[in-house]
């Protein structure tokens, strides 16, 4: 696994930290977690993204394997983390961020564990979770009752596609400008 990177602005500790954490093929350049990145440096964000490579590891590595990642990067910035942003395999933070009073952008959250969902549950306004009609992975949120924000792309799989590239591109657009207007909300 890589060590975390670093871009945004370094100067002095009043700028807020967002860490993005991939999926297991999903990586940060990929456009769900690229533009968000590119979005938050704009507003003024440092950003530390986390890469890794998760085939190696067991359903009971995982989430041990994340939450340490995510500290890695926590202190890779003096400790400070303000917002997560998260895709699929990454998602497994959210128990974390919860128990830390952290927001959260979940992207294709895995609510098929257990943890995951009960996180979910218990989560604030500060926290985001967007997922794919048609992903099995987000059905769990039908009907779910949380302060979280729930966002589903109808039709949607885990990746967020649709039937076609341009409606992949219009639902891609609507789940970036929900993030952004989740980001701008955190105040």
């Amino acid at each position: 696994m890589s060590s975390p990177t670093s871009s945004g602005p370094s100067t002095g500790t009043s700028c807020p930290v967002a860490v993005l954490l991939p999926g297991t093929g999903y990586g940060v350049k990929a456009p769900l977690l690229y533009w968000p990145a590119l979005m938050l440096r704009q507003l003024g964000w440092r950003v530390e993204t986390v890469e890794w490579d998760a085939r190696d590891l067991t359903a009971d590595d995982s989430r041990p394997v994340v939450e340490e990642r995510l500290q890695d990067a926590a202190e890779a910035v003096g400790g400070r983390v303000d917002l997560v942003l998260a895709k699929s395999f990454g998602t497994l933070a959210l128990p974390w961020a919860v128990e830390h009073g952290v927001a959260g952008v979940w992207l294709t959250p895995v609510l098929t564990e257990p943890v995951v969902l009960d996180s979910l549950t218990r989560a604030s306004s500060s926290h985001l979770a967007v997922g794919g009609g048609a992903d099995s992975m987000w059905q769990p949120a039908r009907g779910l009752e949380t302060h979280a924000g729930l966002v589903t792309v109808d039709g949607a799989d885990h990746g967020l596609l649709v039937d076609d590239w341009a409606t992949s591109f219009d639902a891609h657009r609507a789940v970036l400008t929900a993030i952004e207007t989740h980001i701008k909300g955190l105040g």
